[in-house]
């Protein structure tokens, strides 16, 4: 799930603990244009204080107004409604008309916020499910395939990482790379068999598989939420992944490298007798042309190109800048 919808669920705890009272929001449906999608959420404290977000700022007003002012019934679960009229989208700042639909729930013990906050940092996807009329909550193991659902009388949403990513090589670069996914929505797997690496991995929250590339991504079965990069600079480790993950259904493979290193590989790649469009597939040298130098601007690089083939969006290449020298803080093109 969206980090900052995470951080809700942590808040709302936090505050109802230190005996506020507090509402969460949750978006259910959207006509038009929307600034936030389907399943964004937000809590208000009974002071106003908020976190998260629903809108683009008016909404939350609207609705801060409202808890604050107790206006919303604090017993039950309800619904709220903005942008019906053109009068109201421009009341809420909602763009071109646009509609939204929010479920309100008051926090207490029935909503198992605790029970589901342990299951996501275990990285597990659950399924919770919210009976309008009792306020009562169920949770249940979610599947890749979840999605929110509402009919105005029971509202399921899926919380934990929808998305996975699986790292080959342990370095400098994976650290970066894992610690922005994790805030992308993927639960982030680090394969690396030699040992000089996985003796210096130090993220807890990202699990290090020691096992060879290829039985870890078999092991792991890539599907279409699933993302893989190479990064190791070893081909015996690099290719023996690709090799699996580009016949996966994997959305995304890619491998770092040269363009003259990745020819290479995609020629070595057909030795392991993979089929010219499954090699096509693969996304190497990864990442979008932005100039990047550091391990922090290549993992954006990445992350980037990850995000844009998962949304569907076609980036055209970039023209990469000429080549400049650095020195005493100045750039200087050479002549």
């Amino acid at each position: 799930m969206d980090s900052v919808d995470l951080e809700v669920i942590r808040t709302a705890i936090k505050w109802t603990e230190a005996g506020h009272r507090a509402t969460i929001g949750t978006v259910t449906h959207t006509w038009g244009s929307a600034p936030r999608p389907v399943g964004a959420m937000l809590v208000i404290r009974d002071d106003g204080q908020v976190i998260g977000s629903v809108s683009g700022g008016c909404v939350e007003d609207d609705l801060i107004d409202k808890v604050r002012d107790q206006l919303i019934d604090g017993a039950k679960p309800a619904v709220a409604t903005y942008g019906v009229t053109q009068e109201q989208a421009n009341r809420y700042g909602l763009p071109c008309g646009g509609t939204l639909q929010l479920a309100l729930e008051p926090v207490g013990p029935q909503s198992r916020l605790p029970e589901l906050l342990a299951s996501i940092e275990r990285h597990e996807l659950v399924a919770r499910t919210l009976d309008m009329d009792s306020g009562e909550v169920g949770l249940q193991a979610g599947k890749w395939s979840d999605y929110l659902e509402f009919d105005g009388k029971r509202l399921k949403t899926v919380h934990g990482p929808r998305w996975r990513l699986i790292i080959i090589g342990a370095g400098q670069l994976s650290r970066y790379l894992a610690q922005m996914a994790q805030a992308l929505d993927y639960h982030v797997t680090v394969c690396d068999p030699r040992e000089e690496y996985a003796a210096e991995w130090t993220l807890d929250a990202v699990p290090l598989d020691k096992g060879y590339p290829d039985d870890v991504v078999l092991a792991m079965k890539p599907d279409a939420h699933t993302a893989l990069v190479a990064v190791t600079h070893d081909p015996k480790l690099d290719d023996a992944a690709l090799m699996e993950g580009l016949k996966s259904e994997a959305f995304y493979v890619g491998a770092l490298g040269s363009k003259k290193n990745n020819d290479n590989r995609r020629i070595r790649l057909r030795e392991f007798d993979l089929s010219e469009p499954q090699i096509a597939r693969l996304f190497g040298p990864v990442g979008l042309k932005i100039g990047s130098k550091t391990p922090p601007e290549i993992a954006v690089s990445i992350l980037a190109e990850m995000t844009a083939v998962r949304h569907g969006v076609t980036i055209p290449q970039t023209i990469e800048p000429p080549k400049v020298n650095v020195s005493a803080g100045c750039a200087v093109t050479p002549a």
